[in-house]
């Protein structure tokens, strides 16, 4: 069944995407790899390498675990400068639906705000998504953000 014009459909993708920035926004981590299924793929590459079909993302996870532990990592190993940041996303198209999944694409800003109150464009880009229905709710089968630059202005602690 084709839904990809379904209204409701989109409210659900919408409310998806809107949970998955307000975890981040919010620094509740912890939340962030529930809303993957096991078996997923999280990748961050630079839009240069998929426009030349080259498959080295700068992170990749290929499941939950890895997600967890990338939570765990940042909460009591890493060191990074602390900041505040805020995702913003627009253009949402579900690009295929259908049984068992759904295809879709947005576009995403994320701005860091430091302790001393600047606040930058810390990266801009596009999330491609495979969303399916499990355990009674919709979950990231796979999301690769792509980013619009060659090279991140800092170091990349947090999910996008």
């Amino acid at each position: 069944m084709n839904l990809e014009g379904d209204p409701a459909l989109r409210q659900e993708m919408l409310a998806l995407q809107d949970e998955y920035i307000s975890t981040l926004d919010t620094d509740a981590l912890e939340h962030w790899p529930e809303m993957f299924v096991e078996d997923c793929l999280y990748e961050i590459i630079p839009k240069e390498n998929v426009d030349l079909g080259l498959p080295a993302p700068v992170i990749h996870y290929d499941s939950r675990r890895m997600l967890r532990d990338r939570v765990v990592s940042l909460r009591h190993a890493n060191i990074f400068q602390p900041a505040v940041y805020r995702h913003f996303t627009s253009g949402l198209v579900i690009a295929a639906a259908g049984d068992p999944q759904i295809e879709m694409r947005s576009s995403y800003m994320v701005v860091r705000t430091s302790q001393a109150g600047d606040s930058t464009v810390f990266q801009t880009g596009r999330y491609h998504d495979l969303v399916v229905r499990d355990g009674g709710r919709w979950r990231f089968k796979s999301k690769r953000v792509i980013y619009d630059t060659s090279r991140i202005q800092t170091a990349l602690a947090i999910p996008i």
